[in-house]
């Protein structure tokens, strides 16, 4: 390979990568609007969030973490 073509292959990476990271932060703001748009309805925005991220949880892996937050609930006399 020479220098062209390993210098020209670099900068369509490049390219590439920044093309998604602007279409990344386009994507992260309409994320945002979303959740604005469900603050302003009385959603709870903190509560969303955190059933997002169950959500993409593996079932196995949502059941641990049930388990031990209910471990540590009843460790603490929380229920």
């Amino acid at each position: 390979m020479t220098d062209n073509v390993s210098a020209e292959q670099l900068r369509q990476f490049i390219e590439r990568i920044e093309t998604l990271e602007e279409e990344k932060r386009g994507l992260q703001d309409n994320v945002k609007d979303v959740y604005a748009e469900a603050k302003g309805t009385g959603f709870d925005v903190k509560t969303m969030r955190g059933i997002v991220r169950l959500r993409r949880m593996e079932k196995h892996h949502r059941d641990e973490a049930d388990a031990l937050m209910e471990t540590y609930r009843q460790a603490l006399g929380l229920h």
